[in-house]
């Protein structure tokens, strides 16, 4: 599963929607040449399902990461569970229902192998043991399941990568020269690499999120360019016979570049691989661990 934080299906505005104007002839050939946008409706191809999914979950109000990301990872209405959405990070009804439940645990429990793949630098593990930084849902559900946060030996050796993908960030914005940069192509093959040691992987990215808020539009298309070429990479070495990849999102954002607000748009979810049929009646972000469940834990 790849995580992006923070993007949804907006109008056709090319002055605020980098979905509108981005080249992303990677994931739109997934799509039918059809652009991510909230006229684009449910797509087929040969390779891939692309279902636009409710993020409302019928509860007022915009939605926020802490309740959306402990939606997709545990197939529960977690907004209507704790009375709102909220973020964004989980407070503590929603770390509760984590910790009782969610894939990365249902996956452990099976026997099964599972892993969040991004690493994080020393400061954020310093944070975290320190008790002043919260986890993230998506960062709760697998701590709850007793694996390990990657952090930057993991990053150095080969066995995570970073949230931008690339390692750049860890170079140009941490300081830390020692680190693997990797060409957007090159991350995408790494993924897939890593994903193949294990039976659900999961990675994350929040800078989407973060451009969603602040901007410029520019950055954002920068962005979604960077990830078809990801992109790229995942789908000339995934074999569509060993699963499914899953991209979706917690709630709209970036879509409307100068809102500075979640949005109440629709999510895209796009499935890759020969058993993308079991995601065929998906209609919001709790339906995405039932059809989980059914591929892999029978």
């Amino acid at each position: 599963m790849l995580f992006l934080d923070g993007i949804g299906l907006g109008e056709d505005a090319p002055n605020t929607n980098p979905f509108a104007i981005a080249h992303m002839p990677t994931l739109t050939n997934l799509t039918n040449n059809q652009r991510w946008l909230k006229s684009t409706g449910k797509q087929r191809t040969k390779r891939a399902l692309f279902i636009p999914t409710d993020a409302r979950l019928g509860v007022a109000g915009r939605p926020q990461s802490g309740t959306g990301q402990a939606a997709i990872l545990t197939g529960l209405n977690v907004p209507q569970m704790t009375g709102k959405h909220y973020g964004p990070k989980p407070d503590a009804q929603t770390r509760a229902i984590l910790n009782e439940t969610n894939f990365f645990k249902q996956v452990v429990e099976g026997n099964k192998r599972a892993a969040l793949l991004e690493a994080y630098p020393p400061r954020w593990h310093v944070g975290i043991n320190s008790g002043k930084r919260l986890r993230a849902s998506y960062q709760q559900a697998p701590h709850a399941a007793g694996l390990p946060t990657f952090g930057i030996e993991n990053y150095r050796a080969g066995e995570a990568l970073s949230g931008d993908w690339t390692g750049e960030g860890w170079r140009t914005h941490l300081g830390f020269d020692d680190v693997p940069v990797y060409s957007p192509y090159e991350a995408g093959l790494k993924l897939v690499e890593l994903s193949q040691r294990y039976d659900f992987a999961f990675h994350s990215h929040w800078m989407t999120d973060l451009v969603g808020h602040r901007g410029p539009l520019e950055d954002a298309v920068k962005l979604l360019e960077t990830f078809d070429q990801v992109m790229a990479g995942v789908l000339d070495a995934w074999d569509d016979r060993d699963g499914v990849v899953i991209i979706t999102s917690d709630h709209g954002n970036m879509e409307a570049i100068g809102d500075r607000r979640h949005t109440l748009n629709d999510v895209p979810t796009l499935i890759i691989g020969e058993q993308k049929d079991v995601f065929e009646d998906l209609t919001d972000l709790t339906d995405i661990v039932p059809c989980m469940q059914q591929l892999l834990l029978p």
